[in-house]
């Protein structure tokens, strides 16, 4: 996958998503919520926001596509994903968890 198939209005049903930008890298929003970034730790990564059940279960299934961030934010359940590793249904699952994660409950 590329970091434009990364974006959720490309790849996830996302309604309201918006994309910005968070200490220089691209992000996926609903609301002021981020659900995903693109460019964390380098370009070759995204990151989704999962619970800490749905990181474990996804570092679990594909090690080689998911890592849960360094430090803190990790054990919250932000997940990175390696983009040239995930497919377009993988990553549109991961994608649609995390807005779920964020979006509000009428969505």
């Amino acid at each position: 996958m590329s970091a434009e198939s990364f974006s959720p209005r490309q790849r996830s049903r996302s309604p309201g998503a918006v994309e910005g930008a968070h200490q220089r890298t691209a992000d996926f929003r609903v609301g002021k919520r981020i659900f995903a970034t693109l460019g964390y730790p380098d370009d070759a990564w995204g990151m989704v926001k999962l619970t800490p059940e749905q990181q474990s279960m996804l570092v679990e299934a594909e090690p080689e596509i998911f890592r849960p961030v360094p430090g803190g934010w990790g054990k919250q359940g932000y997940t990175n994903v390696l983009l040239a590793k995930a497919d377009a249904t993988t990553l549109k699952s991961a994608l649609a968890m995390a807005w779920k994660n964020v979006a509000p409950k009428s969505q």
